[in-house]
């Protein structure tokens, strides 16, 4: 029998969800307060959306920050290689690059969204803009068991539709919330989700920016604004304790730092500790040991005996940079080299090893890719997305405790648990019960049921 689905949210997992609702067969209506779908979408990637990660699927579990085993039946239901089957097969040709990421072939976010739309069109979704949910409808149920006595009714909350922000009520026989989460609340992503959990029993963990740039102390940095270093590697301390290392690339903005290992960094370090000042040490000649590198130097130096200092390490950094450096050595930028001292040379030696920066706390929700935290994934059945809180009400996308690193990773959580959300809402419990069991039984003999999925999640 057809069911009455609404999906609250016009975003990655959003569309996904009702496309797989409708597909089933239902009437599906999908929800969007912004006057067009996919926004946050169109500036993923820096505009080009990277919509996954081309890597085998058990590294997409590795590559999980927050509760990555919630995510067996997802991942498993609608994998990177499913994804994009899907984007192919509706006109959109993909093409994968450096780290395994996957790109619309145009390099056009734009693409991406257009591809949804005609799968949605091809589904007969009604999607309906700048409808803003206000609240979910729901009535409680009795559930009796015959042998049981009266005192013991167990009382449960069933889905019945939301109520718009105008004060029209629209039935449902499912909901889905794919809201999306906090960052980028310029694309309409304001936590709206998390309190429509709320409401409805669920808990929501602290919520803060992830995946974001570092503000930096040191007034240097706004002279590098627009330099991306790369092949270089950090480390971040807390006083003596190391708590992040990569290698890889970076970038100084007017305000700090920022690049695919800052990002990471962000999401790695214990959000009881990344709002405190932490101390960062580039390393901007990693592939040379302390003494390949003065080495290195000497040589530079002898080719430049004549020379002032400041015109003799034009071959070891970036033009930008050396300016910054001759400052922070002490030196004279117009001694001689001939006259530069043992213990001066050391201390280049140590800037270009072990440049000492302030990380002053992680940039805003404005510059977060994601956000770390959101509904309790214990409240959740992970094989349908589903509230274990209240019947019919379906979760999917960054509204969830789930976060990932850059690399499309992220969107592979949105389609993934979309996907798996849309289809438990258009079936019911008994086909449900077996979909979700064929799932298991395909998988409990993979070389995953071997791998310890408790690993990388946080506790």
């Amino acid at each position: 029998m057809s069911k009455k689905i609404i999906v609250v949210g016009g975003g990655a997992a959003g569309m996904l969800a009702a496309y797989f609702a409708a597909a089933a067969g239902n009437k599906v209506t999908l929800l969007e307060k912004n006057e067009k779908l996919g926004k946050k979408i169109y500036i993923t990637g820096k505009g080009r959306c990277n919509l996954t990660n081309a890597c085998d699927v058990e590294e997409l579990f590795l590559n999980v920050k927050s509760n990555s085993k919630f995510l067996y039946s997802a991942f498993y239901g609608f994998d990177n290689s499913m994804v994009i089957d899907f984007f192919e097969s509706h006109g959109m040709p993909v093409k994968v690059e450096r780290g395994n990421r996957v790109f619309p072939v145009s390099d056009k976010s734009s693409d991406v969204i257009f591809a949804l739309q005609r799968a949605l069109k091809e589904k007969k979704v009604e999607v309906s803009l700048h409808t803003e949910v206000s609240k979910l409808c729901y009535e409680k149920i009795t559930d009796t068991k015959a042998d049981e006595e009266a005192a013991d009714k167990k009382t449960e909350l069933k889905i019945t539709g939301v109520i718009l922000k105008d004060g029209t009520t629209m039935a449902a026989d499912a909901v889905i919330v794919a809201t999306g989460g906090l960052s980028y609340p310029s694309t309409g992503s304001t936590g709206d989700g998390y309190k429509m959990a709320e409401d409805a029993g669920h808990t929501v963990t602290e919520c803060t920016p992830s995946l974001v740039p570092f503000n930096v102390k040191e007034e240097w940095v706004k002279s590098l604004q627009g330099l991306s270093l790369k092949n270089t590697a950090i480390s971040i301390y807390s006083g003596k304790k190391k708590l992040y290392e990569d290698f890889g690339e970076m970038l100084f903005t007017h305000f700090g730092v920022s690049g695919p290992m800052i990002l990471s960094a962000s999401a790695s370090i214990k959000q009881s500790l990344i709002k405190q000042p932490l101390d960062m040490y580039i390393d901007l000649k990693p592939a040379l040991t302390q003494e390949a590198l003065d080495k290195r130097i000497l040589r530079e130096f002898e080719e430049a005996k004549n020379k002032q200092f400041k015109n003799s390490i034009n071959k070891l950094l970036p033009a930008k940079m050396i300016p910054v450096i001759i400052e922070l050595s002490g030196i004279d930028p117009d001694k001689k080299v001939n006259e530069i001292s043992k213990e001066e040379r050391n201390r280049l030696l140590m800037l270009f090893k072990k440049l000492p920066v302030t990380l002053n706390g992680p940039r805003g929700y404005n510059e977060a890719i994601i956000t770390k935290g959101g509904i309790k994934v214990k409240e959740i059945n992970p094989s349908t997305m589903e509230s274990k809180l209240v019947n019919g009400l379906y979760f999917a996308g960054e509204v969830l405790d789930l976060d990932a690193y850059t690399g499309g990773f992220n969107l592979q959580i949105a389609w993934s648990t979309g996907y798996l959300a849309g289809t438990s809402a258009a079936v019911d419990d008994l086909e449900n019960y077996f979909e979700t069991l064929i799932i298991t039984v395909i998988y409990a003999h993979s070389e995953l049921s071997s791998w310890d999925f408790n690993k990388n999640d946080e506790q």
